[in-house]
């Protein structure tokens, strides 16, 4: 219930009215995303370089695994949960996981998955969301975690939801998007929820995938270094898209320390296009 006092002047006394706002009235809806990490594979630093990116003093330098996390009204969900998971949930503050969304298989967006258990000594069962094939492979990597039968004291339970392209599916009172792309050759998933989409590990995208795109408020997308990649989009590439999709804001993520320092890369970038940095917080 929200709750405000006017000011009225009847027969020349002033009193005061307290007005009553039900949320079935009055309904906010924003959705606020915070960057869990940033970072590619490895993270920056990277173990054992010498590079100066890595030796920066500059925090906006320093980049987890990539990874956010998606809250609305009372809904809480995270896309990918990989090695930095733990202390990603310590550094952000969360204690209310309703779900996790992956976009593939690989250990830099699942490796974390054990850490669900906090979430799940209180919660219960965790939904997670992701390509038949991803599941598959958790299945195999966290087999102690999707056992019902001698299950381990302790393991996490999740509940599975598959999710297929050109099919929306809800979260909470929301309506999800799949966004399918490819990661060389491998495909991978990309979701968008109201006027947000969020693709990561991109390196091509269909005409009819790339259409479900338009009229975005905000477009977070990979962009690994300056140079060509093999399986993800670089700079150019990722400016590329952007300038066709032609969102309000876009963010960029997924980044190496071979893009370079965190404030010289942002001079160069267009005045709608930002460096994402761990820890930043949007709202859409």
């Amino acid at each position: 219930m929200i709750s405000f006092v006017l000011l009225c002047k009847v027969n020349n006394y002033h009193a005061f009215l307290k007005v009553n706002l039900c949320y079935f009235c009055v309904k906010f809806y924003i959705l606020e995303v915070y960057f869990l990490g940033t970072g590619t594979s490895q993270g920056i630093p990277v173990i054992g370089s010498n590079h100066s990116v890595c030796k920066s003093t500059d925090l906006k330098d320093k980049r987890l695994r990539v990874s956010i996390w998606i809250r609305w009204e009372d809904h809480s969900y995270v896309i990918d949960c990989g090695p930095d998971f733990r202390q990603q949930m310590l550094t952000s503050g969360c204690t209310q996981l309703d779900g996790i969304l992956f976009t593939h298989e690989h250990a830099d967006h699942t490796a974390g998955l054990d850490d669900i258990r906090p979430f799940f000594f209180r919660q219960g069962d965790i939904p997670i969301y992701g390509h038949q094939r991803v599941i598959a492979n958790l299945q195999k990597r966290f087999d102690y975690i999707f056992e019902l039968e001698n299950k381990y004291p302790g393991a996490p339970s999740v509940t599975v939801n598959f999710v297929a392209n050109n099919i929306p599916f809800a979260l909470g009172n929301k309506s999800v998007i799949p966004i399918n792309v490819m990661h060389g050759t491998l495909q991978v998933f990309g979701y968008r929820i109201d006027d947000f989409a969020y693709l990561t590990d991109v390196k091509t995208i269909e005409q009819e995938e790339a259409a479900k795109l338009k009229n975005l408020k905000v477009l977070v997308v990979n962009t690994l270094r300056k140079e060509p990649h093999e399986t993800h989009f670089n700079l150019q590439e990722a400016l590329d898209f952007i300038a066709l999709l032609k969102p309000e804001k876009a963010y960029l993520t997924h980044i190496s320390h071979l893009l370079g320092f965190h404030e010289e890369v942002q001079k160069t970038l267009p005045k709608n296009v930002f460096l994402a940095y761990d820890t930043l917080e949007i709202t859409i």
